[in-house]
């Protein structure tokens, strides 16, 4: 019988990184210039683990392989096999990430044997005057987007945005974009790892080797259309809140100072929960055994730490001890 499942820490050294994740997570800094925690991952070499319960030390890969259709829904376990489709991730950005764009699920496929990478922001935090580069300004050609990279100046034709707390932003493949310094956020994304680096500011990485650029592999990559707007309105109001849906996945925001509960008996898939603010407790229906009693099963939650929801489960009780505020995604 599977339960709502908390993870072993998975943090990711960065040059661009800071100490705001160990801050959020309530944890001693582990290293430096941390820039990533990966909260809930089915990528190979950073798969997570279990860190509790009578599942403590599996890893996300023996959970597909023997209980996928519990653990992820039976439609998404036919769709995705044993790869879990989504990865989560809390980034700090100390400085400025490289300017960077991801391929579509055709384009990775063919070159990498891959998915692809769409992806979505949710800015926890934001210093004063922090800022998100997200898609074009104005239209420019293959040729011209060449010559400005060429030449340094492709953030010339990049439309900058304000980051403040509550924002969000979906990027889907093939949009340009950066996260620049000063910047808190929570990121769900299409479990692939594969970015195209297109400008970097010349800095070296933490090997102290210049970092590689991907500028011709991006020209099949990039979206040059320029759209109205790039960022993601919603109505930030109590409750729950439907901020994004797209056929990668499904986010809300559930902020709350009293007990919510959902029915998940008719989803037909996993549910993630990353907490933004406060803390509380989740109480999940989960059934026995097939045509069983259902059980409930009580799991703590605090800022900075990630839960995830099997689709086994029937309810799902968030209760704040004060205020909650959690980010919840299923597809």
């Amino acid at each position: 019988m599977l339960y709502p499942l908390k993870f072993k820490l998975i943090l990711k050294q960065t040059v661009w990184g800071g100490s705001l994740i160990a801050s959020l997570k309530g944890i001693a800094p582990a290293e430096d210039k941390i820039g990533e925690s990966w909260e809930i991952s089915g990528c190979k070499g950073s798969e997570s683990v279990v860190a509790e319960g009578p599942l403590a030390g599996k890893t996300m890969g023996w959970l597909l392989e023997n209980c996928g259709d519990e653990l992820v829904g039976k439609r998404i376990h036919e769709a995705y096999g044993n790869e879990f489709p989504l990865l989560l991730k809390f980034i700090d950005s100390n400085s400025d990430l490289s300017i960077q764009v991801h391929p579509d699920d055709t384009l990775a496929l063919a070159r990498h044997g891959c998915r692809g990478k769409s992806e979505m922001w949710y800015i926890i935090d934001a210093a004063p005057g922090a800022s998100v580069i997200s898609g074009f300004s104005k239209e420019i050609s293959k040729e011209e987007y060449q010559k400005l990279v060429a030449e340094n100046r492709l953030t010339d034709v990049l439309a900058r945005h304000e980051a403040r707390p509550g924002d969000v932003f979906f990027l889907p493949a093939g949009r340009v974009h950066a996260i620049c310094s000063g910047c808190l956020l929570a990121e769900i994304q299409e479990t692939s790892d594969i970015t195209y680096r297109i400008f970097d500011y010349g800095r070296l990485g933490l090997d102290g080797k210049p970092r590689q650029l991907h500028v011709e592999e991006s020209l099949d990559a990039v979206d040059f259309a320029v759209y109205p707007s790039y960022r993601t309105l919603y109505d930030k109001k109590e409750g729950e809140t439907e901020i994004i849906s797209t056929k990668w996945f499904t986010t809300s925001v559930i902020d709350i100072k009293a007990p919510l509960t959902k029915d998940l008996s008719g989803m037909d898939s996993f549910l993630t929960v990353m907490c933004l603010e406060g803390s509380g407790s989740i109480e999940c229906g989960i059934p026995a055994f097939e045509g069983g009693p259902t059980k409930g099963h009580v799991t703590s939650i605090r800022r900075g730490e990630s839960v995830l929801i099997p689709a086994s489960a029937l309810s799902a009780a968030f209760k704040p001890e004060d205020r909650l505020k959690l980010l919840i995604s299923s597809i």
